[in-house]
């Protein structure tokens, strides 16, 4: 397991360092090597929270090229006229979607991991269908442990191993909910005043599982 450092993190809810496992390890092995993007242009995609913009953060930062954040709530001429420096200059840019991007006309379609990305010009649609697909999936335990591991530290929770790895074969197999757990773990440890004990986290789990088996 692989964790890359930020130097400065923008926003006091984003994690200070990216957890690099099976859900992404594809994505940051295809950020070092930009050189080898057609038309220098990638699309990320990826689940809610599940690091796109710091990494987009962390490359941009790495002085490797440009990145725009949040690409579907830009406007198209300006996306279009982004994607045509990068060709002028030959300077990579990374675009980060919050749905993956389909060629096509009409705007984002379908429902959570469903939907996708479509724009209206279809000079641009052409262009950037011809930009690499970066898509992060979901983690295994191993990252997940790594992921609530590094969210206790934020928030000053104390979970050792055993702890982790008994919250990663049971908590939700997502970003989201593993942000979730540790949070109601941190909540129900200042409601009763105590450390995160097996109990808390049970109840947690059961809380942001909305009751299933643990």
């Amino acid at each position: 397991m692989r964790q890359i450092a930020l130097p400065l993190s923008a926003a006091s809810d984003s994690p200070p360092r990216i957890v690099v496992g099976v859900g992404n390890a594809g994505v940051v092995d295809a950020l070092l090597e930009p050189g080898q993007w057609p038309f220098h242009t990638a699309i990320l995609s990826g689940p809610p929270r599940s690091g796109k913009s710091l990494l987009a953060r962390w490359f941009a930062q790495s002085g490797a090229g440009d990145a725009i954040d949040d690409a579907q709530r830009l406007d198209e001429d300006d996306l279009f006229h982004r994607w045509n420096r990068a060709q002028e200059s030959g300077r990579p840019l990374l675009i980060v979607a919050e749905h993956r991007f389909a060629p096509g006309i009409a705007g984002a379609e379908g429902d959570g991991a469903g939907a996708r990305w479509r724009v209206r010009l279809p000079d641009l649609s052409s262009r950037l269908g011809a930009a690499l697909d970066l898509e992060i999936g979901e983690p295994d335990d191993d990252m997940l442990a790594a992921l609530i591991e590094v969210h206790a530290e934020m928030r000053g929770l104390v979970l050792d191993h055993t702890a982790t790895q008994y919250l990663a074969g049971r908590c939700e197999r997502s970003h989201l909910g593993v942000e979730r757990l540790v949070a109601a773990i941190d909540r129900l440890s200042l409601e009763r005043k105590q450390a995160p004990t097996m109990a808390i986290w049970r109840d947690a789990l059961i809380e942001t599982k909305g009751g299933g088996a643990i």
